[in-house]
């Protein structure tokens, strides 16, 4: 019928100012777990509790994401998720590190590469130009997670060449991004004209 009134959207749609979101719930939870499995992982090594905790808390991730898509992005979820990924990407490595299963050098080299462009991010972010994170970007994060799943999940703790060798992709792919940002904001910046 024509004269019916428009059918109302399913799910509730949150403005960019709004902070009690289901997808910033989610983050925060993320936060706060993220130092009982940096524990755990210390602690208990590999095992089937400190894996499913470590899944959970970093594929919850794309959770996340989705309901922000789905009710609408906010600025504290713009800046809250990506935290929480970083939080837990260099935690669990470091993590790693201090247990005694990965060498320094590479997490050292992607802790190096994550101060770097977000100090660039955060210096071209005051002058008004936002630079996204590319697909790269992602990719990254998730090689760095899954050299720590592969570290705490029982059946591959073992093959340390396996896990060495996803962590060293996940170098080589974080100053690939890197050097994408650098352009991204280069070619921003002389499209606009800003100085």
């Amino acid at each position: 019928m024509s004269g019916a009134p428009p059918e109302p959207e399913r799910g509730t749609t949150f403005g960019p100012s709004a902070l009690l979101t289901p997808a910033n719930a989610i983050t925060s939870v993320r936060l706060l777990l993220a130092p009982v499995v940096f524990w755990l992982i210390a602690e208990r090594g590999a095992g089937w509790l400190v894996f499913v905790l470590w899944f959970g808390i970093t594929a919850s991730d794309s959770l996340d994401g989705y309901l922000a898509r789905r009710q609408g992005t906010t600025r504290s979820g713009a800046f809250l998720d990506p935290l929480a990924d970083k939080v837990l990407a260099l935690g669990g490595l470091w993590t790693v590190v201090l247990a005694g299963r990965f060498w320094w050098l590479p997490v050292a080299l992607i802790t190096l590469r994550e101060v770097l462009i977000s100090a660039f991010r955060s210096y071209w972010g005051r002058r008004g130009l936002s630079v996204p994170a590319s697909q790269v970007a992602k990719f990254k994060t998730f090689l760095q997670f899954s050299s720590v799943s592969l570290v705490v999940l029982p059946p591959t703790t073992d093959l340390t060449w396996l896990a060495d060798s996803v962590l060293w992709a996940a170098v080589v792919v974080a100053w690939v991004s890197a050097v994408q940002y650098v352009r991204a904001g280069s070619r921003a910046t002389s499209t606009t004209g800003s100085v």
